[in-house]
Parts: structure tokens; C-alpha cells; sequence
């Protein structure tokens, strides 16, 4: 059994990592500040599944607060620190930047600081696909170059990941940084687009698909991003030293991709969805919003040389999923397949 803390338990992907780890009978610690961002019933709805396990415990906190999340930290004593809350949503990154920074910034800043003054085994923090850009490579790699942000969302994730470098390098923290691309599935966010094209299909409202539905995804079932993570709990990065002229040390430090390695084009996605409910979408074409990417696609290379494990969910399987979840927690009257 770890000690394990997660901050962002009661969000989408902390919900699902918390109750992985508490099923594989982990002792687990959840962090959540509740925030209004989105509908705080969904969190205290997720947050109730977590409370029946009685190898968990909560402590709602800002990230911001340093003083309550230095309790929370001393009195869990985590072994591992899964990182996981932040200020979510490119575009509305776009209209209140300074929530990114107060939270992705100092937030994560103080997280990096409690892990350090407990020595963690290993910090495992979340980044995103978006910290690609505008790069034009079909298939993108951790070494793919990400200095071309288009977002304060994006901007905030690659500083979480300098941040997490500079932490490795100076203080030997052990660090992963996980760039998760485009997470879907039962419990998910309202302001994603699974969410709001299921509940404007129902009710026969229209959808509206950006740069005229030429947008594609790598789309990454839950379940998948949960087991990744799990599996990279127990592989920390080390530090290697290299003999050049210069006697440089690699710092404890990696990223690694969390995608599930097809790109899917929006038409596709809304198809699948179309045929599970039954239903036709209204569909409006505008032109791509600012700070949006066109496309993502992962190489899981390392993903699968570290861990053996590659995501493959279906997305007709876990769009069926979360449409099933969708109709059973909201009480949908629609007939679905």
C-alpha cells in the first residue's frame, strides 16, 4: 500500500485516478478547492463515490492557500504526489488569464515546494497536448519542439513543465510530467465537448463545430489515462550523468505522452455520438476561435517502452460510455443504444 495524495480529486481526471487507486487498495489522500468553474454538485457528486472507501480521506483546499495545503500535506505524509488540479479551458483562459496563473502558476508552485520539503518518491503533474502549438508535425513527441503556446492555458501548462525541471535539477525531485491529450468519458467536464454536444443533441439544440469541422482530436478514453498514470507511479525518472566536456547530469525528469495515438476528426467524433443516441445533430460550422489547435495526435512510444501499456479504447465504445453515464446521472427520458 502507497500513500498517495491527489490534488483536483473531486475534478474529471482526479475523480477517476483516486477511486483507480483506491480499488488497487492504495491509501489515498484528495485535495479539491470545489471551485465554481463548473457545476460544484457534479464535483460533490464524484467526491460522494470517493467518500464509500474507507481508505480515503479529503480536505477541500485552495492551492493557493499555502498554510492548509502544508497540513494537508504534513498530515497525509504522501510517498507520491499525483498533480492533477489546475485552472482548466483554453478559452477561458482567453478572457480571465490571471485564474491560470494565481492557480497553474502559484498553485502548482506550491505544490512543488510541499513535495520537496517531504521528500516525495515521485511527482507525477499533469500538462497537455496544447503545449504543442503550432507544430506541424502529423505525430507529436516529447521532443517535438513546444515553445509555441496559444493560449495562457497552454502558456501555463509548458511553465508547470519548466517549473517541474528546474525543481528536478536543483533539488533532485523526481518529476513526470504527463501531457494528456484530449480526455473523455463518464463524469466529464461540462465545458468539454463530448458534455455539451450530448446535452444540446438531446435537446434538439444546435452544435457548433469550429474551423468548420476541420478540427481533429486525439481522443483518450478515461480509463486509459488513469491506468497510464498508475503504471508510471512506480517509474520515476532518474538522474544519468553524461560524459561530455561540459560533466552534465540529467535531472530526475521526464514527460511523457498520454494519447491514445489516432486522430479523429471532429465529424467522426459527433457520427459516433449520433449513432449511440439515436439522433441527428444540428450542426453550425464557424471559423477556428482563437487560441484553439487544429490537431493533435500522440506518439506513445515512451508511454509504451516505459510502462508496456498503450491506450485503446475504442471511441465508439467510450463515447457509448459516457452517453450511458450521461443519460443515467442527468435522468435523459431519450432512448439511447
Amino acid at each position: 500500500m502507497t500513500k498517495i495524495l491527489v490534488t483536483g480529486a473531486a475534478g474529471f481526471i482526479g475523480f477517476h485516478m483516486c477511486r483507480y487507486l483506491l480499488e488497487a487498495k492504495h491509501e489515498v489522500f484528495g485535495l479539491d478547492g470545489l471551485t465554481d468553474y463548473y457545476d460544484v454538485e457534479l464535483k460533490k457528486a464524484r467526491l460522494a463515490q470517493l467518500e464509500k472507501y474507507s481508505n480515503f480521506s479529503f480536505d477541500q483546499s485552495m492551492l493557493g492557500d499555502i498554510e492548509s495545503l502544508d497540513r494537508a500535506f504534513d498530515s497525509s505524509r504522501p510517498e507520491v504526489v499525483i498533480h492533477l488540479a489546475a485552472q482548466a479551458g483554453v478559452r477561458h483562459s482567453i478572457a480571465e488569464p490571471r485564474a491560470y496563473l494565481v492557480s497553474n502558476i502559484i498553485g502548482t508552485f506550491n505544490v512543488m515546494e510541499a513535495s520537496k520539503r517531504l521528500n516525495v518518491q515521485h511527482l507525477l503533474m499533469a500538462s497537455s497536448s496544447s503545449v504543442y502549438g503550432t507544430s506541424q508535425d502529423t505525430l507529436l513527441s516529447e521532443t517535438t519542439p513546444s515553445d509555441t503556446s496559444l493560449s495562457m492555458y497552454a502558456a501555463t501548462k509548458k511553465a508547470n513543465e519548466c517549473m517541474g525541471h528546474s525543481y528536478a535539477n536543483i533539488h533532485g525531485l523526481p518529476t513526470t510530467m504527463l501531457r494528456f491529450f484530449t480526455a473523455y468519458g463518464p463524469w466529464g467536464r461540462p465545458d468539454m465537448a463530448l458534455f455539451k454536444f450530448t446535452k444540446a443533441i438531446l435537446a434538439d439544440e444546435p452544435i457548433t463545430l469550429f474551423n468548420h469541422g476541420k478540427m481533429y482530436r486525439d481522443f483518450t478514453y478515461i480509463d486509459d489515462v488513469v491506468q497510464s498514470i498508475s503504471l508510471l507511479i512506480t517509474k520515476p525518472p532518474e538522474s544519468k550523468e553524461i560524459v561530455d566536456q561540459v560533466g552534465r547530469v540529467v535531472p530526475p525528469f521526464r514527460v511523457v505522452n498520454i494519447g491514445n495515438s489516432r486522430r479523429v476528426s471532429l465529424l467522426e467524433f459527433v457520427d459516433a455520438l449520433e449513432e449511440k443516441l439515436g439522433k441527428k445533430a444540428d450542426i453550425k460550422y464557424e471559423k477556428i476561435q482563437p487560441g484553439d489547435v487544429e490537431a493533435t495526435q500522440a506518439d506513445t512510444t515512451l508511454l509504451k517502452d516505459l510502462t508496456g501499456f498503450t491506450p485503446q479504447t475504442h471511441l465508439r465504445d467510450g463515447i457509448a460510455a459516457f452517453a450511458d453515464w450521461y443519460v443515467g446521472y442527468y435522468g435523459a427520458k431519450e432512448n439511447i443504444r
